[in-house]
């Protein structure tokens, strides 16, 4: 092709590093367009080859598609060693397991699939923390006030929204952002089952610290403490991943997929007429209660309806379930009020 634009569809041959969202360009005339934002990973499922011959054929094949699809993730779990991967949902993750076998020829065998829980606080709550250690020689000292709550509304720079108000250089300057590094570590491990804390406010008041003895590492360490000490005060929930779910199915079915729905704890939002006569229901269902729909949902329809659903927002879970989950994942729910 001479030229290519806007709106055209193309293929391009011998590209070595290019990505989802890159935009090409004219090098004397570059531009870039704003890339798409793509949303969290929602469940997980541990994955290993069938035989010991395959284990490097497994990462190169989890290399190349996790390169080419954004919304898919991998990991090894430091606890257990396993190979653990993300998607948006069932069907995205079997169509990665199915084309491991296609495309790279590798045989897996995969766990249970496990939904991505998140945690976050309700109330705010306040201490003073220290943090001491004398062990011959110089020792440690921090000592800090703060307060945490639920983060702003309108704050949008991630997870933790960290404001100092040390007045009289209490907390001198060159430590601050070590306090701030230690809740930000914290994030990644909440108080009720492990899983990373969302929306958390921290605002450092006051504190104290030892011209010899402080350093960096003590704030940041205190700051752990201080994240320990607060979390389990300030009303700690659940969060679950809430799925939009839509529905198309025949008129004479909607009574029951409705009530399959409502099984599922989703929260019917609306119907609507599609063509010939079918209806489409809107839901929000919780991901923990879409395993399996889709054969449900033939089952009830005799397999004329089809669904589609994805990732909308987290949602907190009320404290009898959260036991439950905690109790499953865990063996105990202690925090959960």
């Amino acid at each position: 092709m001479e030229s290519i634009d806007a709106g055209d569809i193309c293929a391009g041959v011998g590209f070595k590093d290019i990505r989802t969202g890159d935009t090409l360009c004219d090098e004397n005339a570059p531009i870039v367009l704003e890339s798409m934002t793509f949303p969290d990973t929602v469940i997980s499922i541990a994955v290993e080859p069938k035989s010991q011959a395959d284990v490097a054929k497994l990462d190169n094949g989890l290399a190349k598609l996790a390169e080419e699809d954004p919304t898919f993730t991998v990991r090894t779990d430091e606890q257990s060693g396993q190979t653990i991967i993300s998607g948006m949902g069932e069907l995205h993750l079997d169509i990665i397991i199915d084309r491991l076998k296609r495309e790279f020829k590798v045989e897996c065998n995969q766990g249970k699939p496990q939904v991505h829980y998140k945690e976050a606080i309700t109330k705010s709550a306040q201490s003073r923390e220290t943090y001491k250690k004398q062990s011959g020689g110089r020792g440690k000292f921090a000592c800090i006030d703060v307060t945490i709550e639920p983060k702003d509304e309108d704050y949008t720079e991630g997870d933790l929204q960290f404001v100092n108000v040390v007045k009289g250089g209490n907390v001198p300057k060159e430590f601050i952002p070590s306090v701030e590094k230690g809740f930000k570590d914290c994030l990644n491990n909440g108080v009720l089952g492990g899983f990373p804390l969302t929306g958390l406010k921290v605002t450092l008041t006051d504190g104290s610290f030892h011209p010899v003895d402080s350093d960096q590492l003590s704030f940041e360490l205190v700051a752990h403490q201080a994240f320990k000490v607060l979390c389990p005060k300030a009303g700690p929930v659940l969060m679950e991943p809430i799925m939009k779910v839509e529905v198309v199915t025949p008129e004479e079915n909607m009574g029951d997929v409705i009530g399959d729905l409502n099984k599922r704890r989703g929260l019917v939002q609306g119907m609507e007429e599609a063509r010939s006569g079918a209806r489409v229901v809107k839901a929000m269902v919780p991901l923990s209660e879409m395993f399996g729909y889709v054969t449900a949902l033939r089952t009830i329809t005799s397999g004329r309806a089809t669904s589609s659903m994805e990732y909308d927002h987290h949602s907190p879970v009320s404290s009898g379930l959260a036991k439950e989950i905690l109790e499953e994942l865990n063996g105990h729910a202690d925090l959960v009020k």
